[in-house]
């Protein structure tokens, strides 16, 4: 089975992937913008070849340079796990006739408008939502939808240029921030608790499906400098209180004719119970959500996923053994970390709920907190009761401090 994996060494997950695919027994070609030497060892490890092709993320980048790079090799697969990607993963199965889904099937999965067509057209409870390409449009949106409500880009990802308007004065400031991007969802704000619905999926069989809650919800989170935003994968995923959100992710999936890969989906929980759809990647979460739910159920999804990919099966035994927190860190101040405060005392104290920690370290520049979700580093908790798990992650946020000055 040949492969051709879009953007092999970027993200930082995305080799641990490729590695997956090989294993289950696939020739994997990767495809990208990087040059070579820039790909991390076990990207190019289980690499067969790579071709670097700038500009091919682009909407309208010309593809028949990728197909004489080809040349007489076979492409069984086009998988990508990134959310850029997504889009020319779907005009790369159309052009070089591979089977999954294309352009078109996709399109729904980057298109937030068209996805939330899709979503009342199953009948599925969803923000009221306009779409909109200038100033006025976005005005016209906000009329029609309401306040409070979102702005934010038509093919985003996550909460990135995301914007909360309580009035008209909030809007206008929200359209000075966006000039940059071409077309906007005005929508409905949607007050309640913040939910993941993700899979691994085989021709439109679930195989793996997941749970995570925000705590605070992300648009918080990414609003709020001064708070640890964690991402818990929860253990107790058959618990009623998300019936109504694992009932609304099975008919997503079904809605939107979602065949084969990864999903994530982001969903609220009202406070009556009632579970109103967000929106829905057609690939992997990304900040060390995997890793978490991996940890979650001592298991490894980036092997599954090429098991699944390839053949239609995921053998790996899944006992929900953990809830697991990835909890991230910002730093006071700005410019050099200088300091780094409680990580002893949380390594005392937490003893094995402690799974992982990856911090900046003394010297290092801080990071601009608005442009990565994993701030100046992170930290991972695990423990099979979810209060203990949410106590021990607070505690975390509570006592590791990072201290910058220029």
């Amino acid at each position: 089975m040949n492969v051709l994996f879009i953007a092999p060494g970027y993200p930082a997950e995305m080799p641990y992937y490729v590695r997956g695919l090989r294993a289950h027994g696939a020739t994997v070609f990767g495809l990208g913008d990087q040059q070579p030497h820039e790909l991390p060892p076990m990207a190019r490890e289980n690499l067969a070849d790579y071709g670097r092709f700038p500009g091919i993320f682009a909407d309208d980048a010309d593809l028949a340079p990728v197909k004489a790079w080809l040349g007489t090799r076979r492409v069984d697969r086009v998988v990508c796990q990134w959310e850029p990607g997504v889009l020319l993963c779907g005009r790369l199965r159309d052009y070089l006739g591979v089977v999954w889904m294309g352009y078109e099937a996709l399109l729904p999965f980057r298109d937030k408008a068209i996805m939330k067509e899709k979503i009342r057209a199953a009948g599925l409870r969803t923000a009221r939502s306009e779409r909109a390409n200038s100033a006025q449009q976005v005005r016209d949106a906000a009329a029609t939808v309401g306040y409070p409500l979102i702005v934010k880009p038509i093919a985003g990802a996550g909460s990135m240029d995301t914007f909360r308007c309580n009035d008209a004065a909030e809007l206008e400031a929200a359209i000075g921030k966006l000039k940059h991007i071409d077309e906007v969802a005005v929508e409905e704000f949607i007050e309640g608790e913040e939910y993941t619905f993700d899979t691994i999926c085989h021709e439109g069989e679930v195989l793996f499906w997941n749970m995570c809650v925000y705590r605070p919800r992300p648009l918080i989170a990414r609003t709020v400098e001064w708070i640890s935003p964690q991402t818990m994968v929860l253990r107790d995923v058959d618990n009623p209180r998300y019936a109504s959100g694992k009932q609304l992710g099975f008919d997503v999936l079904k809605a939107l004719q979602f065949r084969t890969g990864f999903t994530h989906m982001e969903w609220y929980r009202l406070p009556s119970g009632e579970a109103v759809f967000g929106e829905i990647g057609a690939r992997p979460p990304g900040a060390h959500t995997v890793d978490i739910m991996n940890w979650a159920n001592d298991i490894d999804l980036f092997l599954g996923m090429g098991e699944a990919e390839l053949k239609g099966t995921l053998s790996q035994p899944l006992e929900r053994k953990y809830n697991c927190t990835c909890l991230t860190k910002r730093a006071q101040g700005q410019g050099i970390i200088r300091r780094i405060d409680g990580v002893e005392k949380v390594r005392r104290a937490l003893g094995d709920q402690l799974v992982a920690v990856n911090l900046l370290n003394v010297g290092e520049h801080r990071r601009d907190w608005k442009l990565t979700l994993l701030g100046d580093g992170w930290v991972v908790i695990r423990d099979p009761d979810v209060q203990a798990c949410m106590d021990a992650s607070d505690f975390v946020g509570q006592t590791i401090q990072m201290y910058a000055t220029p």
